[in-house]
C-alpha cells in the first residue's frame, strides 16, 4: 500500500501572493494571502521505498485517482486558515513564545531567573519585548538530563504559576512539563497551554488530564528520553517518521484538535535530522494545524557556525527563524525575543513592498 505526502514549495509573497492568488494561479499558505504557493513536492511511500517527485497545482488533475485524492485533501488543510483555540493569539501572524527556565541546570540560562523577583522582571521584559506566549520550566530536558521529583519541580515554578495570571491576564501562559500533576496544579492557576515534551508519553495520567480539560496543548516529538535522546538518533525518514508520529497521536489519541505541533529540533535529532526538518518544514502544513518551533540557542547553530559559534547565538536563531517564518511557520519558542520581534517586523515590512 502507498502512503501519499504534500509539501506546499515555491512560494511567493506580499503583492506577488495577493496576485496569483486573485488570478487562481497560486494558493494561500494557511490562509494568508501574504504567502502562496503553485507548486507541491509529493512523496509516496511504500515498505521498500520512498519517492519524490515537484508538480505544479494545475498538473494535480494529471495524477491517479487514488493519488489525486489524498493530495486534493492535503491542498485543502494547507491552504486553509488555523482556527484560534487560543484567547489573545490568532495563528494567521507569527507569534512569539518567550522561554523562562527556572530551573540551575538549562542548557543556556540554567540558574539565572530562579528568584522570584529576576523571574518577573524577565517575564515583564519579554511581554513589553513582544512575547504572546511565557513557557515556564521547571526541568531541564536539555541533552543528557535526568528527570527530577515532581515535588522540586514543582517548588521551582509554583510561584510564577500562581501570580501569573493576576498579572499578566492577556497573555499566555504555557506550562513545559511532562507530569500529570504538574498540569492538574498549573491548570488550576489558569494556565492556558500544556507543552509536554514526550508527547504525552511520559506520564500515561497526562492524557486524561488534557481530555479532561479540553485544554489545548503542543503536541511535540522527541525520539527516546532527553537523558538518551542524543545517543545516536536514527529515523527510516526522519521527516516522514515525525508526519506519522503526528498524524497518528493527532487522530488516535488527541481528538479535539487544539493542538499545535513541534517537530522537536534537537531532541533525539542528529544536526542532519535538524536541517532537514527545517528545509522542508512546509510539509507539516498538510495536517491543518499551527506549527511550533524551538532553534533558539541550540546546538546544530554551532555544529554549523563552528569557530563563529557565540553564547547566545542570535544570529543563528535569527537566521532560522526567518527562514521558517517564510514557510509559514507560526511560533518561535525564543530566548531572546526583542531581537526576534525585531527580525519578523523588518521581515515582514520587505515582503509587503
Amino acid at each position: 500500500m502507498i502512503k501519499y505526502y504534500t509539501r506546499a514549495c515555491n512560494f511567493y509573497y506580499g503583492h506577488q501572493a495577493k496576485a496569483l492568488i486573485k488570478k487562481k494561479q497560486a494558493l494561500p499558505l494557511c490562509g494568508s494571502k501574504k504567502v502562496a504557493f503553485n507548486k507541491i513536492e509529493i512523496f509516496s511511500k511504500n515498505k521498500q521505498s520512498i519517492k519524490t517527485k515537484l508538480i505544479n497545482l494545475h498538473d494535480v488533475k494529471n495524477l491517479k485517482k487514488k493519488e489525486q485524492k489524498k493530495i486534493r485533501k492535503d491542498l485543502i488543510k494547507i491552504s486553509s486558515s488555523r482556527k484560534n483555540f487560543l484567547k489573545n493569539l490568532d495563528f494567521s501572524k507569527p507569534s512569539i513564545m518567550g522561554v523562562l527556565n527556572l530551573t540551575p541546570d538549562s542548557f543556556s540560562d540554567g540558574g539565572k531567573f530562579n528568584k522570584d523577583h529576576k523571574s518577573f522582571k524577565q517575564i515583564e521584559k519579554m511581554i513589553k519585548s513582544g512575547a504572546d506566549i511565557i513557557d515556564v520550566g521547571g526541568e531541564s530536558t536539555r541533552p543528557g538530563s535526568k528527570t527530577i521529583k515532581s515535588m522540586t519541580e514543582w517548588n521551582r515554578v509554583k510561584n510564577v504559576m500562581k501570580k501569573f495570571k493576576k498579572k499578566y491576564r492577556n497573555t499566555c501562559l504555557s506550562i513545559d512539563t511532562r507530569k500529570s500533576d504538574i498540569m492538574i496544579k498549573s491548570i488550576k492557576y489558569g494556565t492556558d497551554i500544556i507543552n509536554d515534551v514526550s508527547g504525552f508519553n511520559y506520564d500515561e495520567n497526562s492524557l486524561l488530564i488534557i481530555k479532561k480539560h479540553k485544554i489545548p496543548k503542543i503536541l511535540h516529538h522527541m525520539q527516546g528520553t532527553p537523558n538518551t535522546m542524543q545517543k545516536n538518533p536514527k529515523y527510516h525518514n526522519v521527516l516522514l517518521d515525525i508526519y506519522d508520529f503526528f498524524e497518528k497521536n493527532i487522530n488516535t489519541k488527541l481528538k479535539d484538535k487544539k493542538i499545535i505541533i513541534d517537530p522537536g529540533i534537537g531532541f533525539g535529532k542528529n544536526l542532519k535530522h535538524n536541517l532537514t526538518l527545517m528545509s522542508k518544514i512546509s510539509l507539516f502544513h498538510s495536517l491543518g494545524l499551527p506549527i511550533l518551533i524551538g532553534t533558539s540557542r541550540k546546538r546544530f547553530i554551532k555544529q554549523v557556525s563552528g569557530k563563529y559559534d557565540s553564547t547566545e547565538r542570535i544570529g543563528g536563531t535569527l537566521a532560522s527563524v526567518i527562514f521558517l517564518l517564510m514557510q509559514g511557520v507560526q511560533i518561535f519558542r525564543v530566548h531572546n525575543v526583542n531581537e526576534v520581534k525585531q527580525g519578523i517586523l523588518v521581515l515582514d515590512k520587505i515582503l509587503s513592498q
